[in-house]
């Protein structure tokens, strides 16, 4: 997989109590108790385990802006620990190590990605135009990368080169799996010869120019998302069918 481009970085601005040893066991069942029933469903979750997963996601949010405003390399583990308010070794409790949290914001951040974006598709029904699909594509692309939640394409895009080969590999299967969505679209507005390029080179040029946008998008300054979207079209579609031979 081809490296992504880098556009220029933005300024910086507890364990489970074991049982009593020689403890009694519990009395056996009588001939006349019936059986317990097995709840259905998936169980419930803890509320241990509950706090454990937004802990791990305040860490993995606050590494991703971290590793964005300061730099992989510069980002020790105890400033993401002090930046949650947790103790310096607390978030090897969550991560084996930076480098696998590193991996964590990326891969996990691609495969919500990939779900939201099969989401937008789906609830937009499957007899919307290409150039209605496009549309939506290209809006979700940019809520995934300047909306709120939207730190790990940049880290993506700056930090690639500090993942182990091992995690390139599985950052890059989500990542290819998200752009192949577009294919179908890219490919249905090329054969209505409202597509500028080729599908496949156009898939790399749009995304390569998107994803550039993290470089010079000021939200409050410039255009809201909706206004960014109708001028990234007309950059990669034409509004009327190509009447050239």
């Amino acid at each position: 997989m081809p490296t992504p481009a880098r556009p220029p970085r933005p300024p910086r601005t507890a364990a489970t109590p074991v049982e009593a040893v020689g403890s009694a066991p519990d009395p056996l069942p009588t001939q006349d108790a019936a059986p317990a029933r097995r709840p259905r469903g998936r169980p419930r979750k803890t509320a241990q385990t509950q706090d454990d997963s937004q802990q791990r996601r305040k860490l993995m949010d606050k590494a991703a802006k971290l590793f964005l405003s300061q730099g992989y390399a510069a980002t020790s583990t105890r400033d993401i620990a002090a930046a949650v308010g947790m103790h310096s070794g607390s978030p090897y409790y969550y991560f084996k190590s930076k480098s696998a949290l590193l991996h964590a914001v990326m891969a996990e951040g691609m495969a919500l990605a990939l779900a939201s974006q099969q989401a937008t598709l789906d609830a937009l029904g499957g007899d919307a135009s290409a150039s209605a699909q496009l549309r939506v594509l290209v809006r979700h692309h940019f809520e995934i990368l300047l909306g709120p939640r939207s730190g790990f394409i940049p880290v993506m895009l700056y930090e690639w080169r500090s993942l182990t080969p091992a995690q390139r590999k599985d950052v890059a299967r989500i990542k290819d799996a998200y752009e192949a969505a577009w294919m179908p679209t890219l490919q249905a507005l090329a054969a209505q010869g409202l597509l500028r390029a080729a599908p496949a080179v156009a898939r790399l040029f749009i995304f390569g120019a998107l994803n550039w946008a993290v470089s010079w998008f000021a939200p409050r300054k410039g255009l809201s998302l909706d206004a960014l979207t109708e001028q990234a079209l007309l950059l990669f579609i034409d509004p009327m069918p190509s009447t050239a031979p």
